[in-house]
């Protein structure tokens, strides 16, 4: 497994569950300083870095791009892929799918979390559900385009009613035959809807693609009640090998937050 972390340069989301905010070029020196294996980029929109620029920077920091988030659309353009709204649906596509293309090129999958939406007044969950569909299985054929996967992030019930728990996010892509996604699995939204961590990300072991390592209180792991040893003895169990990324926040501040998490990993 490798370590990632949270570079985040949105206004919208200075208060995020982003361990180093403000310039790329800064997040990226200290994730090599602290000794990360990759970053995962949060950008304001796929205009917001020139995809030569990300290169240089990983090049020059010899750091890997572990993903790129997609949830600028929603925190700053309020777009989802289950608005109401048939032209809002398509600009958040659209959105998605540029964002996709910056990431693809440089290697990296592209996040879908906050921008799936949720059911709301005179949309039905089976209406949104249709969409979502319908955006994931687009999504996912540009970013295999690219030949990298899609990440489907299921979310807590405060944040979507859609898709809650990691089972039922694998039962969805199946089912809805959506191709060339995987799932990202965040400990701390399974903290809140799974009942056993370890279970849950053993019945995925097939389309796990990405984990956010992040304690209850969205702090690094040893800072709330989670216990990392059924985790990592379930990651271990199930040979995932993909990146193992500190969405958490930056308390008590952002270096000490990358070395607790870096700590909280190595065993």
């Amino acid at each position: 497994m490798k370590s990632a972390v949270t570079l985040c340069h949105v206004a919208e989301a200075a208060t995020g569950p982003f361990v180093f905010h403000g310039p790329i070029a800064d997040g990226f020196a200290k994730a090599a300083t602290h000794g990360f294996d990759a970053v995962e980029v949060f950008l304001a929109g796929p205009d917001a870095y020139s995809e030569n620029d990300l290169r240089d920077l990983a090049d020059r920091h010899q750091l890997a791009i572990a993903a790129v988030g997609t949830g600028a659309g929603m925190v700053k353009h309020g777009l989802t892929l289950t608005d109401p709204s048939a032209t809002r649906r398509a600009e958040a596509l659209d959105f998605v799918k540029r964002m996709i293309d910056l990431g693809g090129r440089l290697g990296a999958p592209a996040i879908i979390g906050s921008m799936q939406g949720k059911s709301t007044g005179a949309v039905s969950r089976d209406q949104a559900l249709d969409w979502l569909a319908a955006g994931l299985s687009e999504a996912a054929g540009t970013a295999a385009n690219h030949g990298v996967p899609l990440l489907y992030e299921p979310l807590n019930r405060y944040e979507t009613n859609l898709i809650n728990r990691q089972a039922d996010a694998l039962a969805f892509l199946e089912q809805r035959g959506i191709p060339s996604t995987l799932i990202l699995a965040d400990l701390f939204h399974m903290n809140i809807e799974e009942p056993d961590l370890a279970a849950a990300l053993r019945a995925i072991a097939p389309r796990l693609g990405h984990v956010h390592f992040a304690d209850s209180n969205r702090e690094a792991v040893g800072h709330g009640h989670t216990d990392p040893a059924p985790v990592l003895a379930a990651l271990r169990d199930i040979r995932y090998r993909g990146y193992l990324s500190a969405e958490i926040l930056p308390l008590p501040d952002a270096d000490a937050a990358a070395r607790d998490f870096l700590a909280s990993i190595k065993p």
